[in-house]
């Protein structure tokens, strides 16, 4: 079993690809006037864990449709090779502030943008996927399913019961397949468990799907793991029952956590998984393992991310690709 080589969501190159020279990470930044817009940066070759901004530090992609902002970006690579996706939210939390407005009456469309090359990305477009009783649709992401043939879309949604949206739910995790992120199968729950959780990212090894998510419960009332991420396995991603792997992953080294992001080294076999700290002004927190079964993770000591890094992906890119984007914006 294997997913797409390369994506952001497969441990490592095919045999038949061209080897990994280095990583992309693209991201947002906060809640201010340019923030909400697409940022890349390039790491220093092989590096798995210092990573410089490209084009000055300034937006690489800018959304003018549907909230004019953009969030959590994932890119995946498509399984010809020849092509990527990259999916985001379409907020911009900026103009309001109103985290519950947003979770109500938010938008139910995720941002699409496609690409050859990792540099032109042509025309970004809005793709509607979540039903009407959808309050948001937060922190898209894509992994290809070869049980499927098709990418496997997930994003977190609030359903509501009425039509006005009133009242309390709670975030569930949704999925659509595609083919081409035009179309998309009919929204359903992937994972519901009768409480908050969001933000997550999946990573295949060893014919093992890792899952990890945010427990957006308060730490309050016997939830001692709340606002942590939590991670869990399973053979197939359209499994009905994941098995539950580690809780509370980053708690003490972060006082909580969300928007993990997930990448295999390229180089040796070693894992790393960053935590958003996302109420501390350093943000991006990195850990490791070398034992991805193992579910233990230990803080990385020598890092270098970008300013203000926020919920995004890691992908390995080829000698050719590291070049593209370092000419282009470096």
């Amino acid at each position: 079993m294997s997913t797409a080589p390369g994506s952001a969501s497969n441990d490592a190159a095919s045999n038949d690809a061209a080897p990994y020279a280095g990583y992309l990470y693209a991201h947002f930044k906060r809640e201010d006037a340019d923030g909400e817009q697409i940022y890349f940066a390039l790491s220093e070759g092989n590096d798995p864990l210092h990573f410089d901004d490209l084009n000055g530090g300034e937006p690489v992609l800018r959304s003018t449709l549907g909230d004019g902002g953009v969030r959590d970006p994932h890119i995946v690579r498509a399984p010809e090779g020849d092509r990527f996706y990259l999916v985001a939210t379409d907020l911009c939390l900026y103009k309001s502030l109103d985290w519950d407005h947003h979770q109500r009456w938010g938008s139910r469309s995720i941002m699409v943008w496609e690409s050859r090359d990792l540099v032109d990305w042509g025309e970004g477009r809005l793709v509607e996927v979540s039903p009407p009783e959808a309050g948001n649709t937060w922190a898209p992401e894509a992994v290809w399913d070869p049980e499927q043939e098709a990418y496997l879309v997930h994003w977190s949604s609030k359903l509501y019961d009425g039509p006005d949206h009133v009242g309390e739910t709670h975030n569930r995790i949704m999925c659509a397949t595609t083919r081409d992120f035009r179309e998309f199968s009919a929204p359903k729950v992937w994972i519901d468990r009768g409480w908050h959780t969001i933000d997550t990212t999946v990573i295949e090894h060893d014919g093992l799907y890792h899952r990890f998510l945010k427990d957006e419960r308060s730490r309050t009332h016997g939830v001692p793991h709340g606002k942590t991420i939590f991670s869990e396995t399973s053979p197939s991603l359209t499994a009905a029952a994941w098995t539950p792997l580690a809780e509370g992953i980053g708690l003490g080294p972060v006082s909580q956590g969300e928007g993990p992001l997930v990448y295999k080294s390229n180089t040796e076999d070693k894992w790393y998984l960053w935590i958003d700290e996302f109420k501390a002004d350093r943000r991006y927190v990195p850990f490791e393992t070398d034992d991805l079964a193992g579910g233990e993770w230990t803080p990385s000591t020598d890092f270098r991310l970008p300013a203000d890094p926020c919920h995004g992906v890691v992908l390995p890119v080829t000698a050719a690709e590291y070049e593209r984007l370092q000419s282009n914006w470096g």
